[in-house]
């Protein structure tokens, strides 16, 4: 089930008709919008619609396959811009605290997706599930290196699961209790996080926890 391939799949009138959808879908949920109210938004016709997609669902999946892109980059740019892998997930949570804050932010379109199409068989689901794994390995492997000279050698996917859960509230709550305050909370919650499974002295050195000093 994937969309058509070729000089068709990169045409303006495909991509006229993600972004629409796309917006709409975030919006105002996937179920909620069908093709009818799409096609009504995009100055196109059913025949080109179902040429790039053949069904609705195609349509979702590509969309949602656009959102984990646009996440990808941005979770590599935050990689790539920091010189450790403790500045690098502060900087990955404050991405996120910062997206909260973004206008027209509706919350998480992964976690929206998975409460619409729980069936772990369905496509969409599916899509939610590949972008998750993904999420969760890039998280495991900075906590994997922060946790490389540890001497107790933490599990890196527990710190990540913390990490996970943390964002997955924010993004989950920020409409509801206010997107600067529960941005603060998040940022404050990674530095804790850090703190708990890497504790440094007031030189930057780690704490080795059975002498509780700079090792």
């Amino acid at each position: 089930m994937a969309a058509s391939r070729g000089d068709a799949g990169r045409s303006p009138a495909r991509e006229r008709l993600l972004s629409v959808a796309g917006g709409l879908f975030y919006g105002e949920g996937i179920r909620a919008v069908g093709v009818e109210r799409i096609l009504a938004e995009v100055p196109t016709t059913r025949a080109t619609f179902y040429r790039h997609f053949p069904s609705k669902d195609d349509l979702v999946v590509a969309y949602l396959r656009g959102v984990d892109a646009q996440t990808r980059d941005r979770v590599q740019a935050d990689i790539d811009g920091a010189a450790t892998p403790i500045e690098a997930l502060r900087a990955i949570g404050d991405s996120v605290a910062e997206s909260l804050t973004t206008p027209g932010f509706r919350g998480c379109a992964f976690l929206k997706a998975a409460t619409e199409f729980p069936d772990p068989d369905d496509p969409i689901h599916r899509a939610v599930l590949e972008h998750r794994a993904w999420y969760a390995a890039t998280i495991t492997e900075l906590f994997a290196r922060i946790f490389d000279t540890d001497v107790e050698r933490p599990d890196p996917r527990e710190a990540a699961q913390h990490f996970i859960v943390m964002r997955d509230g924010a993004m989950a709550g920020a409409q509801i209790d206010g997107a600067a305050d529960v941005g603060v909370v998040l940022r404050r919650g990674v530095e804790g996080l850090l703190h708990v499974v890497h504790p440094t002295g007031l030189d930057g050195r780690p704490i080795d926890p059975r002498r509780g000093s700079p090792r």
